[in-house]
């Protein structure tokens, strides 16, 4: 496929003191659950474009959306927003984000933040502090963010994916199992129905900010023995040595649509005028 780029005012000149951060919402629309879930309405508006529009007030250099199918170019670019198409085969997110970096020729010191295309009550101030956190940690190649568990059912939910920091708040490991273990509250035989008091565990949050240069070097980054294990595909740059920053905050993010009834969610929200 050859290469679109379509662009607008707002991709181009950012506007909210940028420092040399670029958006890119990566958008597939094939889906399990929800088949053209990029497209699906929301309040009269594809819901790509309510992600564009929820980051709009975040400090950035541009907005693009990276997509390989026509549909989702053709309704992004009439709403005004900036597309590149990629290629279909990238494997993972990143590799989409790093062929646009590539295509757009951004220099190795400037920042990406990967929005995820089905969030669009994501909170533009965590994608500002994802990305203000990158900045500072000079020795770090990515950074992320994550949240305080609160729930038992979550701390041992697979699907939950957990992260344990070091004190300078980067991470040593992200894991599906349940990470740190509190050997003595966890004992056979003892209460797993609640966590221990003052125990400290964590939520990653799916939300990347990349260097530029960093990206240029990961295709050629062997898979992990460990990030095939876990399935989990930040786990390629811990096993290769680069640090990742990672952001806390105490509550959870508003959820990313998955299912029908993510998205019946999300559009009751914007119903009640909530955004």
């Amino acid at each position: 496929m050859k290469p679109q780029i379509v662009h607008s005012a707002d991709s181009v000149h950012g506007g909210h003191g940028a420092h040399g951060v670029r958006i890119v919402i990566p958008a597939r629309y094939a889906s399990l659950r929800l088949p053209g879930k990029p497209l699906a309405d929301i309040a009269g508006k594809p819901m790509i474009v309510r992600v564009v529009e929820a980051v709009q007030s975040c400090r950035h250099a541009g907005i693009w959306i990276a997509t390989d199918h026509e549909d989702i170019r053709a309704a992004v670019a009439g709403h005004g927003h900036a597309v590149v198409m990629t290629r279909a085969d990238h494997p993972s997110g990143t590799d989409r984000i790093a062929e646009v970096a590539e295509q757009l020729g951004w220099q190795d010191d400037e920042i990406v933040v990967n929005v995820q295309g089905d969030e669009p009550l994501i909170d533009p101030q965590l994608v500002d502090a994802v990305a203000a956190a990158l900045r500072e940690d000079e020795g770090a190649a990515i950074a992320t963010a994550a949240h305080a568990i609160h729930e038992a059912a979550d701390f041992f939910n697979p699907n939950v994916v957990k992260v344990v920091c070091d004190a300078a708040g980067r991470a040593l490991y992200f894991s599906r199992a349940p990470i740190p273990w509190a050997r003595d509250a966890f004992a056979n035989g003892q209460d797993r129905t609640r966590l221990p008091a003052g125990f400290a565990a964590q939520r990653h949050i799916g939300l990347y900010a990349y260097r530029v240069g960093f990206l240029r070097r990961y295709g050629r980054l062997a898979p992990a023995p460990l990030e095939q294990h876990e399935a989990l595909e930040q786990l390629r740059a811990l096993w290769h040595g680069h640090a990742i920053r990672v952001v806390s905050c105490s509550e959870a993010p508003p959820a990313g649509v998955d299912t029908p009834e993510d998205l019946a969610r999300v559009r009751a929200v914007f119903d009640r005028g909530a955004i």
